[in-house]
């Protein structure tokens, strides 16, 4: 069975955006040459799970390749209907029953790269087998947190705790089963 990572980044008081969807505090941990572990995660994945938000901010700020590659499906979460573009899905059904499906198949691990929303459905419905979550020294006061009230207990085993010369802290977890 595939597993579902997440791999994101916050603040040290636990924001994942500024208020307004912002994500440019991301920038003050930019390093040329680091992409903390990325990379490595990335070639053991070949599908995507998103949030509208966090997609178009990705497209409008980065560009289509940085999740198309052409080699794996993307499923953007939303709730307003859109055409299929090459492997990309824009997805209105219930995401447990889209992650369930996902993970029965065959084929390399599932990422989701956020946001928010559908982090903490994926919660509710214990379906997160590991977090990789980069801590950015910085505390924001305000903005869209990571994990919200009123989801289950989860019980997590801590893998690694790296630091770079960025501040970054990332720690990684596997979910206690």
């Amino acid at each position: 069975m595939r597993n579902l990572s997440l791999f994101i980044a916050m603040s040290l008081d636990g924001y994942i955006a500024k208020p307004n969807d912002d994500l440019s505090f991301l920038k003050i941990v930019e390093k040329e040459g680091e992409d903390y572990g990325y990379a490595d995660f990335n070639a053991g994945i070949d599908t995507i799970i998103i949030g509208r938000k966090t997609y178009d901010y990705v497209m409008k700020e980065i560009g289509s390749s940085h999740y198309d590659n052409g080699q794996r499906d993307i499923y953007v979460i939303t709730r307003t209907t859109r055409p299929k573009e090459g492997r990309t899905t824009f997805y209105t059904g219930d995401i447990a029953e889209l992650v369930n499906r996902l993970k029965s198949m065959e084929g390399k691990n599932i990422y989701c790269d956020g946001g928010a929303e559908i982090i903490n459905e994926l919660l509710k419905h214990d379906l997160i087998d590991e977090f990789i979550i980069s801590v950015i020294p910085v505390l924001l006061g305000s903005g869209t947190k990571l994990f919200k009230d009123g989801r289950p207990e989860h019980a997590l085993e801590c893998i690694t705790a790296t630091t770079f010369e960025t501040g970054l802290i990332q720690l990684r977890y596997k979910r206690k089963r």
